[in-house]
């Protein structure tokens, strides 16, 4: 471990918290983690009301694991006030789950200081939520600012911690610009997720690309387990489109290709806009529907004006999660043009998942994440990452052939309710909470 990630490490480690599974935990009779209903403190970046993939992943974690009969409660770091932007309470009801808060960080300070404000915080605020809850194992989600507090508390009281990787944070943050592949920083969070995984009971990762990266930096196999995404068969499946949204945008009759989600850079979303001006030279019996926003949006309204796409390219903006459904089944064909970088060869997105689901077709890059979902020509369309002639022949292929169209989505269907509904996906943690407990002194 270097220097720079021991300080990371030791930063949540000044305030001395007393042992709960001490004196206070004899006093309340037997320990939570040995009840025969297992109660789990998971441990979030952020959560609901903000939308997002990683929001609606934990809440359907939770959802699950209530299922199971697990008292699933969670605590959120301060980074959910950041984004939520407005007073949160200490503690709040959503969808049937219990949240608890953090509390907002001033802004602002050098390098490393923010990240120590923060941990410092939310090692108080777990050791705090603990004493209520006496939970039976910590469950820490990435970042690895949640984890490197979770460890370090659940030590202190005895607790096990089991640490999930949804994605390498630092490898988002070299898309967004925040910092380098190989910088200082780049390489001091990958250090101390190194740590976090070689100090946690268990690992859980979000799909196989997370997990062979570990192995090759040294971690266990038999410690991780690969947790995948999933879907809800009662929120995503076939439905009336929404023909009220079709007329208002003045697409109906057309075929439609879409794209629904978060318009992050490394989505290649630029791409799928250029590929429509290449396939607008030859005919004109198609939209293409970029549903959502995000921080390409500006620059993919002004591509849009600049080759002259409007009315072939629409982009509503962000429309209400209960309205998704229907606008699913107005689509035709679902596109996900991913660029080819770390992060998307070794992580697996949500969203290709939903579209299938939806019995809809799917073109995507060959990427690593998307090969973890899509069999080519079986269940979807590979082409090859950064390949405008590829994505339009792609695409045309599928506009020209409603056969193909309908065999790709039935077969693709069929694949994520045998093997990707949140049911199954979440099974797994059974296992892995077994190992964790089972590293608890007799």
């Amino acid at each position: 471990m270097t220097k720079e990630t021991a300080q990371l490490v030791s930063a949540s480690r000044e305030a001395p918290i007393e042992n709960v599974r001490g004196r206070d935990a004899r006093d309340a009779g037997e320990p939570a983690a040995r009840d025969s209903r297992l109660k789990v403190l998971h441990i979030l970046d952020h959560s609901l009301p903000l939308h997002s993939g990683y929001t609606f992943r934990s809440q359907s974690i939770l959802e699950a694991q209530r299922n199971r009969n697990w008292a699933a409660v969670a605590l959120t770091s301060p980074k959910h006030e950041a984004n939520w932007k407005k007073p949160s309470p200490p503690e709040e009801e959503i969808g049937g789950s219990r949240y608890y808060r953090s509390g907002s960080l001033p802004a602002g300070g050098f390098p490393f200081k923010n990240e120590y404000r923060l941990m410092k915080r939310l090692a108080a605020r777990i050791e705090q939520v603990a004493r209520i809850e006496r939970p039976g194992l910590l469950h820490a989600h990435s970042p690895v600012l949640n984890a490197l507090p979770a460890i370090w508390v659940g030590r202190e009281l005895g607790i096990p911690v089991v640490y999930e990787i949804r994605a390498f944070w630092e490898d988002a943050a070299v898309d967004h610009g925040t910092y380098a592949e190989g910088s200082l920083k780049y390489k001091i969070v990958r250090s101390a997720e190194t740590w976090a995984c070689r100090h946690a009971a268990q690992v859980a990762v979000l799909c196989n690309g997370l997990k062979q990266d570990l192995v090759r930096r040294g971690i266990p196999d038999e410690k991780l387990t690969a947790v995948f995404n999933g879907i809800n068969p009662q929120d995503f499946h076939s439905c009336a489109p929404d023909l009220e949204f079709a007329r208002s945008l003045g697409i109906t009759g057309k075929k439609i290709i879409g794209f629904i989600g978060s318009f992050y850079r490394y989505e290649g979303l630029d791409l799928l806009v250029q590929t429509a001006a290449k396939l607008t030279a030859t005919r004109d019996d198609f939209v293409l529907l970029l549903v959502g926003g995000g921080e390409m949006e500006k620059e993919l309204r002004g591509q849009i004006e600049q080759l002259g796409l409007q009315g072939k390219v629409i982009m509503p903006g962000r429309i209400s999660h209960e309205r998704i459904p229907g606008i699913y089944s107005l689509v035709d064909i679902l596109a996900y043009p991913r660029y080819s970088m770390r992060l998307t060869e070794l992580v697996t997105p949500l969203k290709p998942l939903e579209a299938m689901a939806m019995g809809k077709p799917v073109v995507a890059s060959g990427v690593g994440g998307h090969r973890e979902l899509i069999q080519d020509g079986t269940t979807g369309l590979l082409f090859k990452a950064g390949d405008i002639a590829a994505l339009a022949e792609a695409l045309e292929c599928l506009l020209d052939e409603p056969e193909l169209r309908a065999g790709l989505a039935a077969q693709g269907n069929a694949w994520v309710l045998q093997n990707h509904t949140w049911e199954k996906t979440t099974a797994v943690y059974s296992a892995i909470y077994s190992k964790a407990l089972a590293l608890i002194p007799k």
